[in-house]
């Protein structure tokens, strides 16, 4: 990993919101993306919806210049807190997705220290399974479940210390 990369966590803002949905990765991971924001807004949907933003969303900036690198979201469920995370396209296999991992699991831990961690991935995408590996994730279960692109099997991946 790059020693050099510094994260930082921040409130997203409406105008991190607007530039996600912009992000466009290149093949097989084109499937990846949000609706245009004009869209998001209509339906008040994730982070378009500004409570969810402010109490489920933040901006992964980079420490150095503070540019939006990707986010995290925190989501409540059960005795679960189940996270999300996506990466600026150009920041993808470049180091950034360990650290983003571990930053998030820290900041969920320090936020609800007693819940389990898990997160859900497609189980196709071995590049995210292994950074997710590495930050001390394991498989513990898997189904398929409804996506924006069709219905997709998926590993739930929880955190072990």
């Amino acid at each position: 990993m790059n020693n050099d990369i510094k994260l930082a966590f921040t409130s997203m803002t409406e105008q991190d919101g607007r530039e996600i949905c912009d992000w466009r990765y290149p093949a097989p991971y084109e499937l990846f993306k949000w609706p245009s924001w004009e869209s998001m807004m209509k339906d008040s949907r994730e982070f378009a919806d500004e409570r969810i933003r402010r109490e489920q969303y933040m901006a992964a900036r980079n420490g150095h210049d503070g540019q939006l690198v990707g986010y995290v979201q925190l989501f409540p469920m059960d005795r679960t807190l189940r996270i999300g995370m996506g990466l600026r396209p150009d920041c993808c296999d470049r180091g950034w997705g360990r650290l983003l991992t571990e930053l998030v699991v820290q900041e969920a831990r320090r936020r609800e220290p007693g819940m389990e961690i898990d997160l859900e991935v497609e189980k196709w995408n071995r590049r995210a399974i292994k950074v997710y590996e590495k930050a001390g994730f394991v498989v513990a279960d898997e189904y398929e479940r409804r996506a924006s692109h069709g219905i997709v099997g998926v590993f739930c991946m929880v955190w072990h210390n």
